[in-house]
This record gives structure tokens, C-alpha cells and sequence, in this order.
């Protein structure tokens, strides 16, 4: 059964809890370890509460008919598989991000796309491990992730019902009831009228855990009605500039944006407030004035 109260990290969530914001950085570091670390400034400083990167083994996450077909990169017209190999972090790299986090600190995870990437990211102090959207249907996969011990989220994009719930009774079978659903819209960018937020709600009501949102749009609206909609964990793009080389720029959130969705999204904590009918003090002086 899943559980209603999970710490990531040193932070606790819950119904009530404000939404745990993560700094998507995926691939948007180009490979560039420079880019990485100044993607981590913007996110501590702006006080979000964890970064994310993206973890492969290329020779086995990339799709076989993905392999060989040719792409224009920064490094000139190669195939798809060694752009994958040009971008990825390896050991020194992770060290490094892993040690600079600490620092800050601010938390730090990836996204595993493959059983040997699961179990390189399982020697780092990750508080969560998150499964995207694309790995939601490898049971081996998700069986590694629910037997780690650690909280596992895990986005559930381009996937239909039959999918969740296969993923979702691995989580059950082989984990302990520590794991949040995201609603995602996996296309980059998502349209505003296909993000269909009300599924944060179906979602909480057909599998009884705690829900998230990761936004995929290019604005800051539906992430912040997600929040008001009970999204616990809010997870979003993050880039140092739309124009930069990449397909994952144009959906993310620039720094001043983080900035601006975070504030955004504890206005929305405020005017909820608790649901409980309360005489507020200013109410009380109209209250005398009209009423007697």
C-alpha cells in the first residue's frame, strides 16, 4: 500500500506538505560539466529543492532503430548513438556534481534509463530515484527501482492505464509503499490543452498515493494550477537559455522563471489555506462595524 507520508531526503511529503521542486537539468548540459554546475547555482539559488540529470548507457537505452540515424549536433553530422555518448556524464563527472551538491547543498538524483545505470547512481546518497516516462514499462527496471529502498517517483507520460497499473503493481510487489505518481504530458513542448491536469486527481483517487506534476509546457500556468490541485512534487525543465542547442530548451524553465514559479506557487499554499471556516481578525472589525 502506498504510503502518505515519504522523506526525500530531509524533507517530508505529504497531502499537506508544500510541493518538493525538482530542478530538471536532464541533458541540458550539452555534456558540458561547466553548464551542469552553473544549472545547480540556479537552482539553489533560487530555492528549489533538488536537480535532476539523466543517466544511460547508450549502447543499451537507445532504441535499436535510433542507433544509426544521422543527426546534426555541435559536433558535426554524427549518429544519434555517439551524440548520446558525447552527452553523458561518467564517474568523474557524477563525483563531482555529487560533491558540489553537497556543498550547497541542495539534493541531487537521476533519472536511470537501464539496470547499469540504476546501480551506478545507487553508490551516490540519492534521496529518491525517478523513472521517466520512457521507463515505465520496463519491469526490470522498475523491480530494481522498487527493491533499492529508495523512494522511487516515477513519471507517467505517453502511457495508458493498462501501462500504470503493470508499473504500479511492480512498485506494490517489490517496494515498500514508498513511491509518488507524476502526471506528465510527454510531448516538449505540451500544449496547454492537452496537459489535462485534472488527472492529478484521478490519479490520487485510483492508486491512493501521493501525486506530482512534471510540466512539459512553456509557460508557468499549469504548474502552478497543478500545485493548487494537489501536486506534492513539482518537477520542471530547467535551461541558462531557450536559444542554447538542445531539444529539451525550448519546454524548460529559464532562471528568472524558476524564480518566478516558486514564488508563484507559495502564493498558491497561502490562498488555499486550510479548508477550516475562520473569523479572520480584519473580518472581525467588519464584522462589529456592519453588524453591531
Amino acid at each position: 500500500m502506498a504510503k502518505k507520508n515519504i522523506l526525500l531526503g530531509g524533507y517530508e511529503v505529504n497531502e499537506n506538505s508544500s510541493p518538493y521542486l525538482i530542478a530538471e537539468i536532464g541533458i541540458n548540459h550539452n555534456g558540458d560539466i561547466q553548464i551542469a554546475k552553473k544549472l545547480i547555482d540556479a537552482a539553489n539559488a533560487t530555492g528549489w529543492n533538488a536537480v535532476k540529470l539523466q543517466k544511460r548507457d547508450p549502447d543499451i537505452s537507445v532504441p535499436e532503430a535510433q542507433k544509426n540515424v544521422m543527426r546534426d549536433t555541435p559536433w558535426g553530422r554524427i549518429t544519434y548513438l555517439e551524440y548520446k555518448k558525447r552527452i553523458e556524464f561518467g564517474r568523474e563527472e557524477y563525483d563531482y556534481i555529487d560533491s558540489y551538491c553537497r556543498e550547497k547543498p541542495i539534493a541531487f538524483t537521476a533519472s536511470p534509463w537501464d539496470m547499469p545505470s540504476l546501480e551506478f547512481m545507487l553508490k551516490y546518497d540519492i534521496p529518491f530515484i525517478k523513472v521517466a516516462s520512457a521507463g515505465i514499462t520496463d519491469r526490470e527496471l522498475l523491480s530494481g527501482c522498487a527493491r533499492s529502498g529508495r523512494p522511487v517517483i516515477m513519471s507517467t507520460g505517453m502511457s495508458t492505464w493498462e501501462e500504470i497499473d503493470a508499473a504500479v503493481d511492480i512498485l506494490e510487489r517489490d517496494g515498500n509503499g514508498e513511491y509518488i505518481l507524476m502526471h506528465t504530458n510527454s510531448a516538449y513542448p505540451a500544449k496547454d490543452e492537452e496537459l489535462n491536469l485534472r488527472m492529478i486527481n484521478t490519479l490520487r483517487e485510483r492508486y491512493g498515493c501521493l501525486v506530482g506534476y512534471s510540466g512539459h509546457e512553456q509557460n508557468l500556468e499549469g504548474t502552478v494550477v497543478a500545485a493548487a490541485l494537489g501536486a506534492r512534487v513539482i518537477e520542471r525543465h530547467i535551461t541558462l537559455d531557450h536559444d542554447m542547442w538542445g531539444t529539451d530548451q525550448a519546454a524548460s524553465l529559464t532562471v528568472h522563471a524558476m524564480d518566478m514559479l516558486r514564488r508563484r506557487i507559495e502564493v498558491v499554499e497561502k490562498v488555499l489555506g486550510t479548508g477550516e471556516k475562520k473569523l479572520y481578525e480584519a473580518e472581525l472589525a467588519v464584522r462589529k462595524k456592519l453588524r453591531g
